[in-house]
């Protein structure tokens, strides 16, 4: 950084007030009043550090959709009953009429909310932040950023969309919602939504997600919510599952289908999803529009774009915007998908058509699955445990404007340890795995003295999952790998459509 930086590390004021224009008057303000026994900047107090030169970054006033700039579209989602292209009425008893147009929608951009941009400014924009400490760690050339979301009042990206869709249903009139949750990040996040809005809010939670973060489950119900195990005794879904399984640690897709179970049976309540839809990936857009604007006032280019994958909301708000300028030419970056060695949807399941709940209530999409009644073991990574990947992430490795791996849970640790143990921040599990791939490629950029510009998604914190780092400090932790027989049983499954 150029000798003109000023630290607010130096005054104790974190670095993200200041990329928001209502802020800069109160820089000048502040930094002119006296400071006693001021620290001396470190060179390593990145997270801290702005270039007096730079304009503030503002909060993006539209969503990005990629639909529109990608040369071959998607697949439609077809009816789950007929196998025909849904229409927008199909959709109606479970989302709002916006919500159905920004699912469908090809335009580029779509406006955003008066009312949503007011509340964002709780927490956006969110700091681009360079992981110097961890560079120093690993000894090597490259330049590692992160975009970290956990600043958000949920601890994690889940509010950029769970404002949005709460303010739609609000404005139709809508009294409750449903949703599902694996490791309660999404959960956590349509509960505040709610308890902004002062609508009901129901949410079924993974059963072994329920279990290991008790915390989680008390956060949404601080805010409001009834939560439920998943599987639960109060959904003929969940009935039939326990009936085969009384000890079943339950799925997303079994919690999807509870939740789309209730509001189907209910026309005053509707149902919220946290990731794999379009209009879901859309909100989470304001991500890395925002983090092209910080990296083009840096100076500085990604070489790799690194985010972890479950259903793909995080790694999709990030990577979009920057495939949009991949796509006209601007920039030439390789775009990575991280997921768990013990749900690989991407890296081992099958492009095709499935359903995106375990009862086959819901559209087919076609999507890399493992089969709509796969149920993962129950790894620490709660919230990447979907059977399935958003259809248009989907479609977009399938086309080849990104590629995909899977690292297995102690690497991730090992990983999410250093990065607590240089950067301060306890990075939940599932951008664990993020850390994990950019760790992997820092060490081959030292070896090959390559100054690659590393850009990773830092989603969220882990506060609520050190249960989790306990079990790998104390050398309890096992790695968990998918099982090729178990895959290919639930692939079975799968419906078959004539070509």
């Amino acid at each position: 950084m150029p000798a003109s930086s000023v630290s607010t590390a130096a005054v104790g004021v974190p670095s993200s007030l200041f990329l928001t224009r209502g802020a800069e008057k109160w820089q000048k303000t502040f930094l002119k009043k006296k400071r006693p026994n001021l620290m001396t900047p470190s060179p390593y107090s990145s997270r801290a550090r702005i270039q007096a030169s730079v304009s503030p970054i503002e909060i993006p006033r539209q969503w990005y959709n990629l639909v529109a700039d990608i040369p071959v579209k998607p697949p439609p989602p077809l009816h789950p009953k007929t196998f025909q292209a849904i229409n927008p009425q199909d959709l109606s008893p479970l989302f709002p009429d916006e919500l159905i147009k920004q699912e469908t929608s090809h335009d580029r951009f779509i406006d955003i909310p008066d009312e949503v941009i007011d509340i964002y400014r709780l927490w956006r924009p969110t700091p681009l932040i360079r992981a110097r400490r961890l560079e120093k760690l690993l000894d090597t050339p490259a330049r590692i950023y992160y975009k970290y979301e956990g600043g958000s009042p949920a601890g994690s990206h889940k509010v950029n969309t769970a404002v949005p869709q709460v303010w739609y249903n609000l404005r139709e009139g809508v009294k409750k919602i449903v949703t599902e949750t694996g490791a309660g990040q999404w959960g956590s996040a349509l509960s505040f939504a709610c308890s902004l809005f002062g609508l009901d809010c129901e949410v079924w939670q993974v059963r072994a997600s329920y279990d290991q973060k008790p915390y989680r489950r008390l956060m949404m119900q601080t805010w409001g919510a009834n939560v439920h195990p998943s599987p639960s005794n109060i959904t003929e879904a969940g009935r039939k599952i326990l009936e085969a399984d009384p000890m079943s640690p339950g799925s997303l897709g079994i919690a999807i289908s509870e939740a789309v179970e209730v509001a189907t049976s209910d026309p005053a309540v509707k149902y919220c999803l946290g990731s794999v839809l379009n209009h879901v990936l859309l909100h989470q857009t304001v991500i890395g529009q925002e983090c092209l604007d910080q990296m083009k006032a840096i100076g500085e280019t990604p070489d790799l774009i690194i985010g972890c994958t479950g259903g793909g909301s995080n790694f999709a708000g990030l990577s979009f915007p920057f495939i949009r300028e991949k796509l006209q030419g601007k920039i030439n970056p390789i775009i990575r998908a991280v997921e768990p060695t013990a749900c690989p949807s991407l890296t081992k399941g099958d492009y095709a058509y499935d359903f995106g709940d375990t009862a086959g209530m819901t559209p087919l999409m076609k999507m890399h699955t493992l089969g709509h009644d796969f149920i993962p073991d129950p790894i620490h990574a709660g919230g990447l445990r979907y059977h399935g990947m958003a259809p248009l992430i989907s479609h977009v490795y399938d086309q080849g404007f990104m590629e995909a791996i899977a690292i297995p849970q102690k690497e991730c640790f090992e990983g999410a340890i250093k990065f607590a143990r240089t950067e301060g921040i306890i990075p939940a599990p599932e951008p664990a795995h993020a850390i994990a791939a950019t760790i992997r490629e820092a060490l081959l950029c030292k070896e090959s003295r390559e100054a690659k510009v590393i850009l990773t998604a830092m989603c969220g914190h882990g506060h609520f999952d050190l249960a989790s780092y306990e079990k790998y400090l104390q050398g309890n932790m096992v790695d968990l790998s998918f099982e090729a027989e178990r895959i290919q049983a639930s692939l079975a499954k799968i419906p078959k459509l004539a070509a």
